[in-house]
């Protein structure tokens, strides 16, 4: 007797069972999730990936750290990362991933709005698009006195702290490794140790620089041009300005911020419709007004204070060119002193 009710209960536990489990698996709709690797910081893309999810019910899961930090998590997981999408903030980041070879391919519909230029081929697609600049101090500078070229900052007339710059940020890498496509190894090593002896201050990325400026702490600094702007939206005016250089080299390097989807993605249409969803006209808008970058689709205006990308120098360099000399501009950053 004792025998049959402990069968009973054993069977009645495994219908329990399957009816949860068929249950689970009826309830599940067809939701879809996305693993983002963001090379953008939270503060200034956050907002916009929640406006994804509400827009799509496509639940979003993000990992957050520097660009340059994500595309060596990536190369080391290879296949095995659980990355659907990588949304990197410079194309030298996005070249690692790239020469890797763990991007798919983007459909040719999905990036042809993208001037060629700014992407890298089919791996991935520009979004958002900074431009180098110096910030400088409009109350201790006027325009006459700012270096017509990057290398007049060499001069030891602006040595003793006078300038400011971000090593180890990969921005200021991107624009070192645009150099060393320029000009070589041992011409960028020069400008480096050229910089160094001026005795830079050191600053761990470009809002506190810009900030730096703005209070008179520092003269002029290396940044891109949409911290100034959105130092402005917070406090209103500022006594920092921003000065683009007009000579067609690195200084002028306009950097795209783009996304790619990981081959090893199980969730390639959800990835897919992460970047379609990028370059849509909301979320260009939202890079114009929110972040204040051009916008990466032609058609909009460029955001309000600053030229229009058409009338910027450029360096004409290939951009996907710039992931195979990264290593080195980090090395020779350090050889020069400044990491």
């Amino acid at each position: 007797m004792h025998r049959n009710r402990r069968g009973v209960a054993a069977l009645i536990r495994l219908i329990l069972t399957v009816l949860v489990a068929t249950s689970c698996s009826s309830g599940d709709d067809g939701a879809q999730s996305l693993t983002v690797y963001s090379g953008r910081s939270e503060d200034l893309v956050a907002p916009l990936i929640q406006q994804f999810q509400d827009e799509t019910n496509i639940e979003v899961s993000v990992r957050y750290a520097s660009s340059t930090d994500m595309a060596a998590t990536l190369r080391e997981e290879g296949a095995n990362s659980p990355a659907d999408v990588f949304f990197a903030q410079d194309p030298a980041s996005l070249g690692v991933v790239a020469e890797a070879g763990l991007f798919s391919a983007l459909p040719g519909d999905l990036i042809a709005g993208v001037p060629t230029e700014f992407s890298g081929g089919s791996a991935w697609v520009a979004v958002s698009l900074r431009s180098r600049v110096l910030v400088y101090d409009t109350e201790r500078l006027s325009p006459a006195d700012l270096p017509a070229t990057v290398d007049d900052l060499l001069d030891p007339a602006w040595g003793g702290g006078r300038i400011g710059i971000a090593p180890g940020n990969a921005s200021f890498i991107a624009f070192v490794s645009a150099m060393i496509l320029e000009r070589g190894e041992e011409g960028t090593l020069a400008f480096l140790e050229g910089l160094a002896a001026n005795e830079p201050q050191i600053f761990s990325g470009n809002s506190p620089i810009v900030a730096a400026v703005d209070d008179g702490t520092v003269e002029v600094g290396l940044v891109n041009h949409y911290y100034l702007l959105g130092l402005r939206s917070d406090v209103g005016e500022t006594r920092a300005e921003n000065h683009f250089f007009t000579t067609a080299g690195a200084e002028s390097l306009v950097m795209p911020a783009g996304a790619g989807v990981l081959e090893a993605s199980q969730n390639k249409e959800a990835a897919l419709r992460f970047i379609e969803f990028l370059l849509s006209n909301n979320a260009q808008e939202y890079f114009v007004t929110e972040t204040f970058e051009y916008p990466a689709v032609p058609g909009l205006a460029a955001p309000e204070g600053v030229p229009a990308i058409e009338t910027l120098a450029q360096p004409g360099l290939d951009l996907s060119a710039l992931a195979g000399v990264l290593d080195r501009a980090t090395q020779l950053i350090s050889e020069a002193g400044l990491l």
